[in-house]
């Protein structure tokens, strides 16, 4: 039973300490935001270094340690769970913090995160990512702890409110490697109520000092110190009022100032984006500019090749022609230059030339075949090839044109034998 009872006593008092943490927090937000109308917040605040005291605890509340090799725990710092569970938030800082030289205890590191969020005014958005990672955040924190509720969600919402706030930190690491613990300081929220019952029993002794001072006192004196008693109570009364105004006013200049900054961000996220399409429709239309007159230049080009290949094509049909040309014989020459079917016949018996016309080739063969069988054993060499072929250039002249070309030889020619063809 005493042990049944322990425990009920250790959860009865986690939970008050949560609701303490959270309901801290809350009184601390709205003391930043009342202080922000003011001046600039920075570390040498009181109320944010209150502020991250609370933060701190409520980060630190119920942190499992970390077991090493010989099954000892070690403590842990809250950087070493954010640095894990908001390692995958969009544009985070958790490696710009890693790599600065003057933070360099854990501590001291979720001490510059804190700082950092807030002037990024990221704060909420860091938490509520982290409690999404529902395992990461089992893993480090135990049963009851504030992260584990239901309040967290409630945590990030009062969160929200800091954005409205222009902070502004210095991290060269003075004061953020500080080992000692955050210590909260309850007095900024604890408000002295009187009940009704002092406030009469205050009234009863007023009066009683008022008409004690003279037993002489008029009922005037009286009244007039009812009178400023009551005046002071609706002046009172009236600054209340006033004081429920200005925070109604306060909370709204807040909603207003964090619904025109979403709107500038928007606004700044469409001007960049329309920028960025001007930028590309600019490159695009320079690109297509650049293929446009490269495409020109290698159509001119190609023109160009075009006319200079038609010129030398030209130029080699006209050579061409006058080669060929060149190289076929005119009439004349052909005239000069035929061969004559006429030949001449040596008869050995007489040792004298024989003049003989022949009509055609088969002529002539026929009368060589006659004389080489009756001059006897050796044979007139055949001018066959001085003759040429029927079918070549001379073949088309009659034997009557050769004859009459006077390109017969006679025997006063100087050839002194048979073997040598004339020319």
């Amino acid at each position: 039973m005493a042990s049944l009872s322990r425990k009920r006593g250790a959860g009865r008092s986690v939970v008050v300490e949560r609701k303490n943490l959270l309901t801290v927090c809350r009184f601390s937000v709205k003391t930043l935001l009342d202080r922000s109308c003011f001046e600039t917040i920075d570390d040498s605040s009181p109320e944010f270094v209150n502020f991250v005291s609370i933060l701190e605890h409520i980060l630190s509340h119920r942190l499992k340690g970390q077991t090493t090799w010989f099954g000892y725990e070690s403590p842990r710092s809250f950087w070493d769970y954010l640095k894990v569970a908001c390692s995958k938030v969009p544009h985070n800082c958790i490696r710009s913090i890693e790599s600065m030289e003057n933070v360099r205890s854990s501590r001291a590191k979720g001490r510059a995160w804190i700082r950092v969020v807030l002037m990024e005014k990221r704060l909420s958005e860091y938490i509520s990512f982290a409690l999404k990672d529902f395992k990461t955040t089992r893993r480090f924190f135990e049963e009851g702890a504030i992260m584990l509720g239901e309040e967290a969600g409630l945590l990030a919402d009062t969160l929200i409110g800091l954005n409205t706030i222009d902070f502004s930190f210095c991290l060269k690491g003075e004061g953020l490697d500080d080992s000692r613990p955050a210590v909260i300081d309850y007095t900024p929220y604890l408000k002295f109520t009187q009940s009704a019952d002092s406030i009469s029993s205050d009234e009863e002794e007023m009066r009683t000092l008022g008409s004690s001072g003279s037993e002489s006192s008029t009922p005037d004196k009286t009244a007039t110190a009812a009178s400023i008693f009551t005046e002071q109570s609706n002046l009172v009364s009236k600054c209340k009022r006033f004081e429920q105004k200005y925070r109604m006013a306060l909370e709204q200049k807040g909603y207003l100032e964090e619904l025109v900054r979403l709107r500038e961000a928007q606004l700044s996220e469409a001007v960049s984006h329309n920028k960025a399409l001007q930028q590309s429709l600019a490159d695009t239309h320079l690109s297509h500019t650049l293929e446009k007159q490269q495409l020109e230049y290698i159509i001119v080009e190609l023109q160009n090749q075009l006319t200079v290949l038609k010129n030398n094509d030209l130029r080699s049909r006209q050579e061409l022609t006058a080669h060929l040309t060149n190289q076929w014989p005119s009439p004349d020459a052909l005239d000069a230059n035929a061969v004559a079917l006429d030949t001449l016949l040596y008869r050995k018996s007489t040792g004298q030339w024989e003049e003989k016309s022949f009509q055609s080739l088969e002529q002539l063969s026929a009368g060589m075949s006659l004389t080489s069988n009756t001059q006897g054993k050796e044979e007139t060499p055949s001018l066959r090839g001085l003759c040429g072929s029927l079918t070549s250039v001379a073949s088309y002249k009659s034997l009557a044109s050769l004859r009459s070309s006077e390109c017969l030889a006679s025997p006063a020619t100087e050839i002194s034998s048979p073997g040598v063809t004339p020319s």
